[in-house]
């Protein structure tokens, strides 16, 4: 055996370790990945903020939310926000997880109902990493 690492990119390997990774999840899951994405325009039809994210197995992924700064504090994030996780409850999600550096927006997702659930240090020496979960339904006793 020999270990191979690089950091140039193999778009055959790539995609083969990838697959190997869902043939064998495929026995335990559903395959129901989606992408979600929501985009901000202003009225010329320019960006001016977006949520970049994935559905699976009853879970919204967020991975990026940006408004530009001309625009922030003016709700633009929380629309987006609401609007992806109506969009994954409409696709059956029942939880929502996203991660966050402590330079960005930790307040802002604690306010709109989510928690943190890890943490990891010193990323660059000085930032935490903050993971959190919201649940995206009612839960009754």
């Amino acid at each position: 055996m020999k270990i191979e690492v690089t950091d140039v990119p193999n778009e055959h390997d790539d995609a083969f370790i990838a697959s190997q990774l869902r043939a064998y999840n495929a026995a335990f899951t559903v395959r129901d990945f989606k992408l979600l994405r929501v985009f901000a325009r202003d009225a010329d039809g320019s960006i001016i903020g977006g949520l970049l994210a994935d559905t699976f197995w009853q879970y919204l992924e967020v991975h990026v939310l940006w408004v530009s700064e001309a625009h922030r504090n003016a709700g633009h994030a929380t629309r987006l926000l609401n609007a992806a996780e109506s969009e994954a409850r409409r696709r059956g999600c029942k939880h929502a997880f996203l991660d966050t550096f402590s330079f960005q927006s930790l307040g802002f997702y604690q306010k709109l109902g989510y928690g943190e659930f890890g943490r990891l240090e010193e990323f660059s020496g000085r930032h935490e990493r903050h993971y959190l979960q919201k649940r995206l339904y009612e839960r009754h006793p």
